[in-house]
């Protein structure tokens, strides 16, 4: 009798890991898993380590396991795309950063090594030239979201070329799972005029948070001055509503900084169409 007990104990226990298991892979469509490319690499012009340098630093998060193989083939070539350019997307990961690396530390020597002589033989202060030569580029991508069939991929780029400052920008790509296809505005909303509502509720939503009740009051910080506060395909979903991420000079000058404005679900009921991804997102 007891080790009948035991026997269907252990049968209870195993069905319940498989439903457990079923429900997990359910709930995230692929069941996806991540690893991670890094790369820190640094080059000297002329291959003289007393002579300006390059720096490359790569931390981009991709799929290497899935329920389903076709997913995460697609996935990898979005995120490769976004991360390196077009070119690389149909590369291995690791192969994709290899080339991507290479290439860069190339087009530094042949933009940089012929003119950093030139300049050295003219300008003693050595120095002083080497700071506009010193050049440096980090690229970071990562998941930020993976819910049921949504997955939400951060693209983060910074870059020095010489000169005051350098520039950095932020992507991001809204994976429909479901249709392996990245989400657009109009995938999201079905009213002719939704562009215009989001624009009121993105100037709303800046006053509100600047404290200001006016365009005017709001465009004298600086923002609709480097470009039109409108809604763009810069954006990402969350539980708490969707994001508009505006890189610097985008609407606003590079003092501003990057600009996010989140415009609550709750907000956007009128225009939102009935996309299963946004019904997830809400009921969560």
């Amino acid at each position: 009798m007891k080790k009948q007990y035991v026997s269907m104990l252990a049968i209870i226990l195993s069905a319940s890991g498989f439903l457990f298991s079923c429900g997990d892979k359910k709930k995230n469509t692929g069941a996806l898993e991540f690893d991670s490319i890094q790369v820190n690499r640094t080059a000297h012009l002329f291959g003289d380590t007393a002579k300006p340098a390059c720096n490359l630093v790569i931390s981009v998060e991709y799929p290497v396991k899935s329920t389903d193989a076709a997913l995460k083939d697609t996935l990898l070539r979005y995120i490769l795309s976004e991360c390196f350019g077009d070119k690389y997307s149909p590369l291995a990961a690791d192969a994709a950063a290899a080339e991507y690396t290479n290439n860069y530390v190339a087009d530094y020597k042949n933009d940089c090594e012929a003119t950093y002589a030139e300049m050295a033989k003219e300008n003693p202060d050595k120095d002083m030239i080497g700071h506009w030569y010193a050049y440096y580029k980090s690229i970071k991508g990562n998941v930020q979201l993976y819910e049921k069939n949504l997955l939400v991929y951060k693209n983060y780029q910074e870059e020095y070329t010489g000169g005051a400052h350098g520039m950095y920008a932020t992507h991001f790509l809204n994976l429909d799972l479901s249709t392996l296809k990245p989400l657009q505005l109009d995938d999201l909303f079905d009213t002719p005029d939704y562009r215009e509502v989001l624009t009121d509720l993105i100037w709303n939503q800046l006053m509100a948070e600047h404290k200001v009740t006016t365009h005017e009051a709001l465009e004298d910080l600086g923002f609709g001055v480097t470009g039109e506060v409108a809604p763009i395909e810069n954006f990402y979903l969350s539980k708490d509503g969707i994001t508009f991420f505006y890189n610097v000079y985008d609407i606003a000058p590079y003092v501003n900084g990057p600009v996010q404005v989140t415009i609550p679900y709750v907000m956007m009921n009128k225009i939102m169409g009935a996309h299963p991804i946004l019904k997830e997102l809400q009921a969560q």
